[in-house]
């Protein structure tokens, strides 16, 4: 990997310096996050393990639809997937701050694994009712509360400060990547070999991110010495990002645009079925269309992103998603569809990416866990919330109608946004 030359400029959104590079920016830049050895292995590990995850996702979703012929249950085993992030986000983040991050992360990883084979055996075995598949998503939710914030928090230990926005940029191009190949192979296994496969094939992946997280080379772990209660501890990272005006800013855009926007994936097998009438291999196509989308996004913000103001990026990402996913909902043609949706994916990244890197460069080293946690919280809320909201007006007023109501409560959002950053900016000049 060729050597960057990198200069210190002030950040622009913390206040602390920064270093980043200077000079001619080219392709070649993208993957440098990639030089540190441990970031390589978690990298192709994750790319392996998230393929399957989006095969799960895919399947499971066409499976629950199939069984019960519900949007409204459709909805409902999302939320449940997610829930359990509010509740064990926030002391995941905590312990996150407290012990070895690789050790969280392997044992979450091994717990996912196992309900992925769960529910293997319970779609072959013909017992995997809509109850078995509420329980174990709600497992795999716990098994997430704990993951997500350390491995958020984990990604700057891997790589270094100066390429966190890169390593973050890549972390959304192997998860979007993966949501471009999975859903298709989804889409052509769910016909050809049926769901079961699908699970199965998802709990084998697991053993490629486990098995590069244990031959990373990391230093001793030293535990923060500090006096404070495990609760008192947890309650803290909280107190901090409700304090702390940016931290906040961020949070709240994140759970509305998550709420009412990123909620369309949910309403997606009712939308190819009933509205687009296409079967499992359309749907896969639909989801694979937004993966596109936001595979181009994250490749585009590794190696241009630091040009622009995370201010820009972030709302911009916003309103091109909402027009992209208004002009989705009124779409009839499948090409069309296919179109609006690659655009939405493309703007959805470019708002998620930038405002978690964001978060992790104005927190400081000791808070970064409980942050992330705090921000684990909020994905963990926004998917419930945006998956009965999006449930419950499609069964009631259609999926179109859902949709479009979606895509113009995030441009609002991102529009009183706008005005909060403005009116603070004119507040400290005084």
């Amino acid at each position: 990997m060729a050597d960057i030359e990198t200069a210190r400029v002030p950040e622009d959104i913390s206040g602390r310096p920064r270093r980043m590079p200077v000079g001619g920016i080219t392709w070649r830049h993208t993957f440098r996050a990639l030089r540190h050895r441990n970031y390589r292995l978690f990298f192709w590990g994750q790319l392996v393990s998230l393929m399957g995850t989006w095969m799960q996702q895919t399947a499971m979703s066409w499976f629950v639809y199939e069984i019960t012929n519900s949007k409204l249950l459709l909805g409902a085993v999302a939320a449940v997937g997610s829930a359990p992030m509010m509740l064990f986000s926030i002391w995941g983040g905590s312990l996150a701050d407290l012990y070895p991050k690789r050790s969280i992360i392997v044992a979450t990883q091994t717990a996912q694994m196992i309900c992925a084979f769960l529910l293997a055996a319970g779609a072959w075995a013909g017992f995997a009712t809509p109850l078995f598949i509420i329980i174990i998503a709600a497992l795999n939710g716990v098994a997430m509360g704990f993951d997500m914030p350390a491995r958020q928090a984990f990604t700057v230990e891997m790589t270094s400060r100066e390429d966190l926005l890169n390593a973050i940029s890549l972390n959304s191009s192997i998860v979007n990547g993966a949501r471009v190949v999975g859903p298709s192979i989804a889409g052509l296994m769910i016909g050809a070999v049926g769901v079961a496969t699908c699970f199965s094939l998802n709990g084998v992946t697991f053993v490629a991110v486990i098995a590069g997280l244990l031959m990373m080379r990391l230093p001793p772990f030293e535990r923060p010495a500090g006096a404070v209660s495990a609760r008192e501890h947890a309650w803290n990272g909280i107190i901090y990002s409700i304090k702390h005006q940016r931290v906040r800013t961020v949070l709240l855009l994140f759970l509305a645009v998550g709420v009412f926007g990123w909620s369309y994936a949910v309403l997606m097998p009712a939308f190819a079925r009933d509205v687009l009438g296409r079967g499992a291999n359309g749907y896969g196509v639909l989801m694979s269309s937004s993966g596109i989308g936001a595979f181009v996004g994250a490749l585009m913000v590794a190696t241009y992103g630091h040009l622009f103001t995370p201010r820009r990026l972030a709302l911009g990402g916003v309103w091109l998603f909402s027009i992209a996913l208004f002009a989705f909902s009124l779409s009839r043609n499948f090409y069309l569809a296919f179109a609006f949706l690659l655009v939405a994916g493309f703007g959805m990244l470019l708002f998620f990416s930038t405002s978690n890197t964001v978060l992790q460069t104005i927190v400081p080293d000791e808070m970064r866990g409980r942050v992330m946690g705090v921000w684990s919280l909020v994905f963990g809320a926004m998917i419930p919330l945006g998956s009965l909201e999006a449930g419950a007006l499609a069964h009631w007023l259609g999926t179109p109608f859902a949709l479009g109501f979606g895509a113009i409560i995030c441009a609002v959002a991102a529009f009183v946004t706008l005005l909060v950053i403005r009116r603070r900016e004119a507040t400290s000049e005084h």
